[in-house]
């Protein structure tokens, strides 16, 4: 950047050595660890962070009570599926169990309404 005046060596160097002198006197001023401002500064930064991080682990608790209950609530929904599914498995057998059953009786009827037809053949040729 160019200054519209035109500075000699002499004068740039002493802005040089007043603004290093600014500066030192500005971190001179400045607050020490040890003083009770920062310490309470500290202090107050450290309550936030502890709070953040209680936050963090309550957020981390309800999310796995949540995942906890989505499980449980999966397993449930799972158990009652397959007890449904059982159940409509045991009536299908139940009912072709029954069908089977009248076959046979049917099967058992016809036979003995065709012994008893037989019989009677035999007994009006004897």
């Amino acid at each position: 950047m160019r200054h519209s005046s035109d500075n000699g060596f002499a004068e740039r160097r002493k802005t040089a050595e007043n603004a290093k002198r600014e500066l030192l006197t500005k971190f001179a001023a400045a607050p020490k660890p040890t003083d009770p401002e920062v310490q309470e500064r500290l202090a107050a930064r450290e309550a936030v962070s502890v709070a953040r991080a209680a936050r963090r682990a309550e957020r981390e608790a309800l999310k796995q009570a949540e995942n906890e209950r989505l499980l449980a609530e999966a397993a449930a929904a799972a158990a009652a599926a397959e007890a449904s599914e059982r159940a409509e498995a045991e009536a299908r057998q139940a009912e072709m169990n029954n069908r089977i059953s009248r076959v046979v009786a049917d099967e058992a009827e016809r036979k003995a309404e065709r012994d008893r037809r037989y019989a009677a053949r035999k007994a009006r040729k004897a």
